[in-house]
């Protein structure tokens, strides 16, 4: 019989296993597949108690009874088979059991029927008692202990591998709770086989009550993400290049090889050290990574909400130093709406940001080369609108000098008067004013060249206005739209005098692009009309060209702007809207777009948002013409003295 010590402990254990088996019913986490077996575990070791209490109240001579009780205890031997998936749940992640774990509740299942039976074969006992010392086992107690010893030694193999590849602080504890747990009732078992000690019948319930008590606290105190260590540390390696965790009080618990390879070995952060200490005010200035760290954390926690910043650290790579850049997150750690520690993942962006620089100087270079395709077209243009103003400055000197030598032939003439005289001047002024708007002519389109020709890094960021925007657009394209048979006819929607903000020459290239596009739409139909128009869309300007051309087609309408495509065939590569796209989005904050014309033809435009500041003359004309050359006077006439 059972000493009344041993009475008491099985009681007080069954007391604290119903108070348990209470609040694990009123938990959320009893939806977990871990809480879930550790449930079937403590159901187990409850039903094993009780009938070991009946066994301890029924009297030695109901022998019958005790057998038939002791046979239904073993069901108990299910525990180690338990013990072993929870091991397996644990270091594997699993959401869901392997069908081959059922196969170890095959052995404790077929111990209670032979059990049952064994006055017809005596495999598990030869001879039955409730004294240790009188029982004689039979043959089938080596498959019932074998099955024990190995349930509990693959799971010592699976968690010492598991520590193995995952040493962070909080996997070792957790693996030394499920550890220790097992280890009871496996040495209390080997004890009792082969010491040949004469143990009390309830040795072996009492060694698997700290298995219950370990387990317990692995799953359910330690585990503070709720989720299995494996699932973790996947999850963090997968998202994360560098990570570190920390405690609610910025304790180090954890962090991976990257971490300590780039970050911790450099600025002497260890686990179990507060990282405040890894940091002194003397020394803030090289320990830069970890101010900002401890910042960041604490602003985490003040906001209640992830914090991200860039973060630059030099990395040996093959005994050569390099700068690389990480983008950290700092989130927290929440368990029962409680904050338990804060995770910081760093994100190495090195490449990206070496991609996005050859993205960028590929765009400019791009952009340098449209630009010179640009100025290549105007070049033959640009001839002919120099020629014309010089054309009209010469014939305004010869005018001029043909009135000087009026005014030097009629000087001993006493028929010329005074006031013929303020007629020769009059009109000399007139041909000196004819000179002005020709060279005024001349600097615009100098002006013009000369910022379509500056590189394309370099910004000019300066005000601007519509106005000017399209006097120089016009300007620049005058003798292509003449050669071509071609109109450009101002559509205004708006104010002309809207400023915008940036590089003028940038834009005008883009609708001078536009303009080109047009006039080769409009050369197809014999030539006609271009629209050029300006309309305002709430705190945004449209500025657009239209033609009557053939149109575009769905298919190529569909990849304008985001492929380098064309519709011109072998005279056309697509470059110039693709880039043109770039920079109205990049420098102006714009998008470009394309509909078509209701009569015929298509319409190109950009869409650009207007500053707060900028602005309006609500007093400018509607409407306005192209700008005109002055004309070619004609000097050849006779005078008029």
């Amino acid at each position: 019989m059972v000493s009344d010590f041993s009475a008491t402990v099985f009681l007080l254990t069954l007391a604290g296993i119903a108070l348990f088996i209470f609040w694990l019913f009123h938990s959320p986490k009893q939806r977990s597949l871990l809480s879930k077996l550790y449930l079937w575990l403590v159901l187990v070791y409850s039903y094993w108690a009780v009938l070991m209490l009946i066994m301890w109240r029924t009297p030695p001579d109901h022998i019958e009874f005790l057998a038939f009780l002791d046979s239904l205890t073993y069901l108990g031997i299910s525990i180690p088979a338990i013990y072993l998936m929870i091991s397996l749940v644990f270091v594997q992640g699993r959401d869901r059991l392997p069908k081959w774990t059922l196969s170890c509740l095959v052995v404790p299942v077929l111990a209670v029927i032979v059990c049952l039976t064994n006055d017809a074969h005596h495999l598990q006992y030869r001879v039955f008692s409730i004294i240790r010392s009188e029982i004689q086992f039979g043959p089938f107690v080596l498959v019932t202990g074998l099955h024990s010893y190995l349930c509990f030694l693959i799971s010592f193999g699976l968690i010492f591998s598991f520590v193995r590849r995952n040493p962070g602080k909080l996997y070792s504890q957790q693996s030394l709770m499920l550890f220790l747990g097992g280890l009871c009732p496996l040495l209390v078992s080997i004890v009792a086989t082969f010491s040949g000690l004469n143990l009390p019948i309830t040795a072996t319930p009492l060694s698997f009550l700290p298995l219950i008590l370990f387990n317990g606290i692995a799953i359910y105190r330690l585990n503070l993400l709720d989720i299995t260590p494996v699932a973790t540390q996947y999850m963090l390696d997968w998202i994360s290049d560098c990570y570190l965790i920390l405690s609610d009080h910025g304790l180090v618990l954890n962090y991976n090889k990257p971490f300590a390879s780039v970050f911790a070995s450099r600025y002497g952060i260890t686990e179990n050290r507060y990282l405040k200490d890894c940091v002194k005010e003397e020394d803030v200035s090289k320990k830069t990574a970890i101010y900002n760290m401890i910042t960041a954390v604490d602003a985490c926690q003040e906001s209640q909400s992830t914090i991200s910043y860039e973060q630059a650290a030099t990395v040996n790579r093959g005994g050569v130093l390099q700068k690389n850049f990480y983008v950290t997150d700092v989130s927290q750690l929440v368990l029962d709406n409680k904050t338990v520690g804060y995770v910081l993942i760093f994100k190495d962006i090195t490449q990206l940001k070496k991609s996005m620089r050859q993205l960028q100087d590929s765009q400019n270079r791009m952009m340098e080369q449209e630009r010179f395709a640009f100025l290549g077209q105007m070049m033959g243009g640009l001839a002919h609108n120099l020629k014309t103003p010089i054309m009209s400055i010469s014939g305004c000197i010869s005018a001029a000098d043909t009135l000087i030598d009026e005014c030097l032939s009629s000087l001993s003439d006493p028929c010329v008067t005074a006031d013929d005289y303020r007629e020769i001047y009059g009109e000399m002024r007139a041909w000196f004013q004819k000179i002005q708007e020709s060279t005024a002519y001349m600097s615009d389109i100098i002006t013009a060249i000369k910022g379509q020709a500056t590189s394309v890094s370099a910004f000019d960021e300066s005000l601007f206005t519509l106005d000017e925007l399209l006097k120089r657009t016009t300007m620049l394209m005058r003798h292509e739209l003449i050669s071509a048979g071609c109109t450009l006819v101002a559509e205004y929607k708006s104010p002309r005098n809207i400023t915008l903000h940036g590089d003028i020459n940038n834009l005008v290239q883009v609708l001078g692009n536009l303009v080109t596009n047009a006039i080769f739409a409009q050369k197809q139909v014999g030539g006609g009309c271009i629209t050029l128009g300006l309309e305002p869309e709430g705190g945004q300007v449209k500025i657009y060209v239209k033609d009557t051309g053939p149109g575009i087609s769905p298919t190529i309408r569909n990849r304008l702007f985001k492929e380098m495509v064309t519709s011109k065939g072998a005279q056309g590569s697509g470059l110039g809207l693709y880039i043109s796209n770039a920079v109205i989005h990049g420098k102006f904050n714009g998008t470009m777009w394309c509909e078509d014309n209701p009569g015929g033809g298509a319409i190109f435009g950009m869409t650009i948002p207007l500053d707060p500041a900028d602005s309006i003359d609500t007093e400018s004309p509607d409407t306005a013409d192209s700008p005109t050359l002055p004309p070619i006077p004609n000097v050849n006439r006779g005078s008029r003295l």
